[in-house]
């Protein structure tokens, strides 16, 4: 199982010097990964309830950096981790532009992208970009159209219900080829079949094993029936605990528990890939690196 690490890049300890620092140390220790998410605001009275705990934001999700840039940030003082987004909301963007920045990243970094793409929760932050709520899951299919063939076509043209590409060159591609892997998020069973039939991996969160186990089993199985290999599909799985000083009841993990709880917990998962964010739940850059760096060595362990 690869181990990856969440960048510092919204709240309390969003600096310069903390997404720098924990991705090079991130790297010295030996994580595989490195992650960020896509948050834009932070309405005083929002129209959708955040999907998890209370169903209130977290305050430290009210500062937040540009995804993106935070991990070319990082890229540039590292070597060998690879970077990802989980999730960059990709309905938000216009695909050619979204396409440049990618490529951009993925060759700065010597092709070290992971892409991971969702829909998001909040409608507030639609209506902040323009984008229609309603459109949101045929805007992510023609997304994924158009960065197909900007990544794998020499001349492109695209013509679709929300964008146009006139027959043009697009330059450069980008470094890993055919193209860099592209992660899906979601949890309803048409996300879990969107999954299976175009992306090389599933995005997943902190669920109750079952049901995590039956997702992963629904991509499967749509997968291998558009014939495409069930085995090749990747499960990358988001952690972002409070952490507690005492054992927590084992049903609230990996909301909240020990560390030792939610590598426990991770290790049960048997992900692909695991990582953790520690933003909700540190107040240093030391102790970010403390924590994660006791995390890598449980998960390691036996």
């Amino acid at each position: 199982m690869r181990i990856g690490l969440n960048l510092p890049h919204y709240g309390s300890l969003t600096s310069p010097e903390a997404v720098s620092g924990v991705s090079r140390a991130a790297e010295d220790l030996g994580f595989d990964s490195l992650w960020t998410g896509d948050r834009i605001l932070a309405p005083l009275r929002p129209t959708d309830r955040y999907p998890g705990g209370d169903g209130v934001m977290p305050a430290e999700m009210v500062t937040y950096l540009d995804p993106l840039t935070a991990l070319a940030f990082a890229a540039a003082g590292t070597s060998r981790i690879r970077l990802g987004t989980s999730t960059l909301n990709a309905p938000w963007y216009p695909p050619v532009l979204l396409a440049r920045t990618l490529t951009t990243l993925d060759v700065l970094s010597r092709g070290r992208l992971d892409v991971g793409l969702g829909l998001g929760w909040q409608r507030d932050e639609y209506a902040a970009v323009g984008v229609p709520w309603s459109e949101r899951g045929a805007r992510l299919d023609e997304t994924l159209d158009v960065l197909e063939k900007i990544w794998g076509q020499e001349v492109v043209a695209h013509e679709g219900a929300a964008f146009r590409v006139a027959e043009s060159r697009i330059l450069p591609k980008p470094a890993q080829r055919p193209r860099p892997p592209i992660l899906l998020a979601g949890l309803t069973p048409r996300a879990m079949s969107r999954i299976a039939r175009r992306a090389d991996g599933w995005l997943a969160v902190g669920l109750p094993l079952p049901y995590l186990r039956a997702l992963r089993q629904q991509a499967r199985t749509e997968a291998e029936a558009a014939g495409r290999d069930p085995g090749a599909l990747r499960v990358v799985q988001r952690l972002n605990p409070r952490l507690s000083g005492s054992p927590a009841d084992p049903a609230r993990v990996p909301a909240t528990g020990t560390l030792r709880q939610i590598a426990d917990y991770a290790k049960a998962a048997a992900a692909d890939e695991v990582f953790v964010d520690l933003s909700l739940t540190v107040s240093s850059e030391a102790e970010m690196l403390d924590v994660a760096g006791t995390f890598l060595e449980l998960m390691r362990a036996g």
